[in-house]
């Protein structure tokens, strides 16, 4: 693969976006792909670029801190750059201006762009002055990240921030630490002995800059026995060293330097509220010194409060003192804390991160085309699922609304001559094992093949809200959409009316959106079924609905997951549908259990007796014809909810009121 890295700052200035991008060029070249990075011209780069090319840009020196450098590139200069580098990815570090750039350049070339959140920008602008500017550079952000094909967030709470803004197919990815770097035998005793003999090392380390609050750690003066060490430089060093008196300044330090010097604290100290991840702290913790962090940001997520460390009240200077102190005052439970600290990072290594930054890159090469083709017939970009946070959300009563693929058509998988599983069984099946201590788990199927939108409306719609269900399945559009004259915004309107009936009668939603196989005939319907899926996207958003948008999700239409008859799925495709559903409902290890599933079946989908002009074809066109359908005189299969047995439950599955 061919990797292009654009970053807002880059060499000689060393700061997280100049390490994460550094780290990730190592372990590209040590997995064969070649790399470009795009970055501010700001000096003399020494350092090891791992075989990367380079097209080092003039830049100018922010003016109230002039290590932080601006790269005002055209787009058509970017392009032409990139063109000739012919990128597979364009890797977007803490985009900005560079950024944006880059990413008109990406678009122009029609290359996948992968932009990665580090930089609370927003919130810098307050922090220097600047609040007024806070609003338009929020909309800057929230403008950059939608355009992007994919966002990576480093924590929750970058997550929700960018959530806020509007931001969609968001995915998690934090960032490594060398554990062999920063290490508790890194401790050195002499260097402890020089600067502060008998004291106990409160230490920071970190840019000095308003952004960083290391003002707040003068709330830390006169706790006794110890020693407050500030590690790093930056604008504000000046007015630190005076507010901070009784501090030692190390300056900048780098290396194995950095190392012992942050192994050799007793406790690491990180006051400032607008961390997207917060690295400094991770090292820390690797290197067995327990953490004392504001409660909010990227710290939330990599502090485990009376575990390994503290989180005090953001801006309650009181509470960071007491933690301080409680922590200084107490060499048993700093030990206690160390140990769990050191334990806490152990997998979070950067070849581990960087393995899963690939993966994301081949999911943004996915989507790309799909947007492109989307955006040509104007309807909006499909949002690859992502999980709930936490879940799943504790359901016990589930009904399936739809046609014949929820019915279970052609899913005979294991299933008595003449019945069928199908996705949702599937679904209810993983649903109810996902919780032991929920009440039993109940599903009702009421779907029926061939059934079309008006009859989910007269017919399925009332019998479900008369089961009073907090969970429903929406998959229903795809018989319409295949009729003459069908009108994708009106179904998608009347669907909506279904939706929001269920939203209002308490019960969660997923939508799902119809889909083709990949065959040349089913291809004149691609514009109808693109179009519907758009007014979906909007349906989820305006009522909350959980939404498995299955456009982002090219890989059902592979011809191996669908039946002999050309229009339904086979038992793979259905276990496929399942899981999936089930990532987007938050069922824990869902995507581990799915390959687990098809590895254990992979062989178990029957062949049909017949050709397919007999068997499918010619009895569709005497139905047609004769003006009927498949599912006449047809019930549902679970008209009123059937037991499910929770994991650990050795009940029988009962037909139960």
């Amino acid at each position: 693969m061919r990797v292009a890295l654009l970053a807002e700052s880059f060499l000689p200035h060393m700061n997280g976006v100049t390490g994460s991008v550094l780290h990730v060029l190592r372990h590209l070249a040590a997995e064969g792909h070649e790399t470009l990075v795009i970055a501010p011209r700001a000096g003399e780069i020494t350092a090891d670029l791992h075989g990367a090319r380079t097209e080092l840009l003039r830049s100018v020196p922010l003016p109230s801190y002039p290590d932080v450098r601006v790269v005002f590139a055209r787009a058509a200069r970017l392009s032409a750059i990139l063109r000739e580098f012919r990128p597979d990815v364009v890797h977007l570090a803490s985009p900005f201006v560079l950024g944006w750039q880059g990413l008109a350049a990406a678009d122009a070339l029609r290359v996948p762009a992968v932009a990665v959140y580090q930089t609370d920008v927003a919130a810098y602008a307050e922090k220097y002055g600047m609040p007024q500017a806070s609003a338009l550079v929020g909309r800057h952000v929230a403008r950059l990240h939608r355009r992007a094909t994919l966002t990576l967030a480093p924590s929750s709470a970058s997550e929700r921030q960018l959530e806020l803004l509007g931001v969609d197919r968001l995915r998690r990815w934090g960032r490594g630490v060398d554990s062999e770097r920063f290490a508790p035998h890194r401790r050195d005793e002499l260097w402890r002995a020089r600067v502060a003999p008998g004291e106990t090392i409160v230490g920071y380390v970190g840019r000095l800059a308003p952004e960083k609050q290391v003002e707040d750690l003068a709330a830390l003066g006169g706790i006794p026995g110890t020693r407050l060490v500030v590690v790093g430089d930056g604008p504000a060093r000046p007015a630190l060293e005076r507010s901070l008196p009784g501090a030692h300044f190390t300056g900048h330090l780098g290396g194995t330097d950095l190392a012992r010097t942050l192994a050799s604290f007793d406790v690491f100290v990180h006051p400032g509220e607008s961390e997207t991840f917060g690295q400094t702290i991770q090292e820390a913790l690797a290197s067995g010194v327990p953490v004392v962090a504001t409660g909010t940001g990227g710290p939330v997520d990599l502090v485990r409060s009376s575990v390994d460390g503290w989180l005090y009240r953001p801006g309650d200077l009181r509470d960071l003192r007491a933690r301080v102190t409680d922590l200084a005052g107490d060499d048993g439970k700093r030990r206690a804390f160390a140990a769990a600290a050191r334990e806490s990072v152990r997998e979070r290594t950067w070849d581990a991160l960087c393995r899963r930054l690939v993966e994301h890159y081949q999911e943004a090469r996915t989507l790309r085309p799909i947007d492109d083709a989307l955006l040509l017939r104007g309807a909006t970009r499909p949002a690859a699922p992502a999980a709930l946070a936490g879940a799943p959300r504790g359901w016990s009563r589930y009904v399936a609304l739809g046609d014949s693929l929820t019915e279970g058509l052609c899913d005979a998988s294991r299933m008595p001559s003449g019945q069928y599983r199908g996705w949702a069984d599937r679904l209810a099946q993983l649903l109810a094992h996902a919780g032991t201590d929920r009440p039993p788990f109940r599903y009702a199927n009421l779907a029926v093949r061939s059934r079309r939108i008006r009859h989910l409306l007269d017919d399925q719609l009332p019998h479900a809200l008369a089961l009073r269900p907090d969970l429903v399945s929406v998959f229903m559009g795809a018989n319409d959409l295949v009729g003459r004259g069908a009108d994708p915004r009106r179904l998608a309107g009347e669907l909506e009316t279904a939706v929001r009936a269920l939203r209002d009668a308490g019960a969660d939603v997923l939508l799902v959106t119809p889909f083709l196989p990949r065959r040349r005939a089913a291809m004149i319907f691609a514009r109808r079924f693109a179009a519907f899926a758009s007014e979906l996207r909007r349906v989820s958003d305006a009522t909350g609905a959980i939404l498995l948008d299955l456009e982002a999700l090219p890989a059902i239409g592979d011809l191996d997951l669908w039946a002999e008859d050309k229009v339904h799925l086979r038992s793979r495709g259905h276990r496929y549908l399942a899981y999936r559903a089930a990532e987007a409902l938050g069922v824990p290890d869902a995507e581990a259990l799915g390959e687990l599933d098809a590895a254990l079946h992979a062989d178990d989908d029957p062949t049909m007796p017949g050709s397919w002009l007999g068997r499918d074809a010619l009895p569709w066109v005497w139905r047609r014809l004769r003006g009927r359908t498949a599912g006449d005189g047809r019930t549902a299969k679970h008209t009123d909810y059937v037991l499910i047995p929770r994991r650990g439950d050795v009940r029988d599955t009962a037909p139960t009121t």
